[in-house]
């Protein structure tokens, strides 16, 4: 029988804590996706040729980050409305990334970066306002 009230050495769980051990299991205790490098503004895409019904181990998890994907959506959006952590979201796109059900599309990077003098002078531009 399940008792409510948690161990007197875990005084610091109650009943809002919420599943503390989930987002482990989610990504198997992995920490770092299959594929490396998703930045947070990368777009996600689903495949639309994508069938989840071929993929019958997929965490309900997987499935919603698949179907939020239809459209382009960033990465940190994904992990806000999954309500998870975003290295849970990273492992967990890695895995769809990896099963082909899904594209990342990362930002241009900066050809040219800005002198570190020019930056100075904005800031202290705004310093002054």
């Amino acid at each position: 029988m399940r008792d409510d009230h948690p161990d007197p050495q875990h005084e610091w769980l109650d009943g809002e804590a919420g599943p503390v051990v989930r987002p482990y299991t989610l990504t198997g205790g992995r920490v770092r996706p299959a594929v490396e490098g998703f930045d947070l503004v990368a777009f996600v895409l689903a495949d639309p040729a994508a069938d989840l019904d071929e993929h019958p181990r997929l965490h309900p998890e997987h499935r919603r980050l698949v179907e939020l994907a239809r459209r382009p959506v960033p990465v940190a959006e994904l992990a806000a409305r999954l309500d998870l952590a975003l290295g849970v979201v990273r492992v967990l796109l890695g895995d769809l990334l990896a099963g082909g059900l899904v594209s990342v599309h990362e930002p241009r990077r900066a050809a040219i970066l800005p002198d570190d003098n020019i930056l100075k002078a904005v800031v202290s531009g705004l310093r002054a306002l």
